[in-house]
């Protein structure tokens, strides 16, 4: 058995119909996992689920449209998996909001409050929802996709930053208490990658030159550079990980000296 195998497996990915969700499950695909595609969408879930099944045979990848705002919503995600496949081993909480650009000083209350549901609570929300059979099994992968920003500070993305940093808090709690069931919680830390819902950071030339610039790949990644970070943490190359991040940056995190 390849250490990456991952047949035989079913993930759940919200957020999966474009970008890096949508590449996290190509790969676990890839990998022999029947993938459920899930974002608000129905459509575009369709066709990313429709590429799925071309490539791989009708049946690897199933379509439960969700919105993450809503607890039962994700209910009914978690639901109708276990009702098309049966169980659930692997849960990649990718999906996430950023409504607001702009200094702290300017954010509303929505607007704040939506972050810290969308990207944190909702995590909680689902992983208390799969946990049950993972636990009973004594085996499961939780990875939850966190980011660099969660590290460092921005005058731009600020409120977003204190969500992805309490993901990785939420990822420790968890991988504690699940751990003695040989439940794993980890996290994925991107760095600037080229996707639809950071197109604000990258289309702006100026930002686009400071992350590159102060980046040792002088560049910033792809939905697919992600991925692999997710086979592993998902796969049996990584049964003895738990609470962790694993930065995906390019080496942004680490800088480039003088």
């Amino acid at each position: 058995m390849s250490l990456f195998d991952l047949s035989g497996k079913v993930a759940i990915i919200t957020g999966s119909s474009r970008g890096i969700g949508r590449a996290i499950a190509e790969a676990m695909a890839d990998q022999g996992a029947k993938v459920v595609i899930s974002s608000r969408k129905a459509e575009a879930c369709a066709e990313a689920a429709d590429a799925i099944n071309a490539k791989h045979g009708e049946g690897r990848a199933i379509v439960v449209p969700a919105n993450i705002s809503s607890k039962e919503a994700l209910q009914h995600l978690v639901d109708e998996t276990r009702r098309q496949l049966g169980r659930i081993d692997i849960l990649v909480c990718n999906a996430a909001s950023n409504p607001y650009y702009g200094p702290m000083a300017g954010i509303s209350d929505d607007q704040f409050r939506k972050i810290l549901e969308n990207n944190v609570i909702a995590n909680h929300w689902i992983i208390q929802m799969v946990a049950p059979e993972m636990l009973e099994r004594k085996e499961g992968s939780i990875i939850i996709v966190s980011s660099i920003g969660g590290l460092t500070a921005s005058e731009v993305i600020g409120a977003y930053n204190i969500s992805k940093a309490a993901d990785f808090q939420l990822a420790r709690n968890l991988a504690s208490e699940f751990g003695p069931a040989g439940v794993r919680v980890n996290c994925i830390a991107p760095g600037l990658v080229r996707t639809d819902f950071a197109r604000a950071l990258w289309e702006n030339p100026d930002t686009l030159k400071a992350v590159t610039r102060g980046t040792p790949m002088r560049r910033i990644g792809e939905p697919h550079e992600i991925a692999g970070a997710a086979v592993f943490l998902a796969s049996p190359a990584s049964t003895f990980m738990t609470g962790q991040a694993v930065i995906v940056d390019g080496g942004s995190t680490v800088g480039v000296g003088l």
